[in-house]
């Protein structure tokens, strides 16, 4: 298992978490997923054999949101 970070500077309100937060946990592989709301940090514990870092922001964007990959 990894962590991977993304960071979204466009969660406005915490219903945006839930929808992020939803679609990054029924991802395959995907353990846990948490959204820090005053941050914009996405926190991604994964097997990195069954999804990406790629697929995760591709994840988010489904959900109408922007993330890229951040140093921890």
């Amino acid at each position: 298992m990894k962590k991977t970070i993304l960071r979204s500077n466009e969660l406005s309100c915490p219903s945006c978490i839930t929808k992020i937060e939803k679609r990054l946990t029924g991802m395959p592989g995907v353990e846990r997923a948490t959204v820090h709301f005053n941050t914009g940090r996405i926190e991604v514990v994964h097997d990195t054999e069954q999804t990406d870092q790629d697929q995760l922001v591709a994840a988010v964007a489904e959900v109408g949101y922007t993330a890229r990959p951040s140093q921890m």
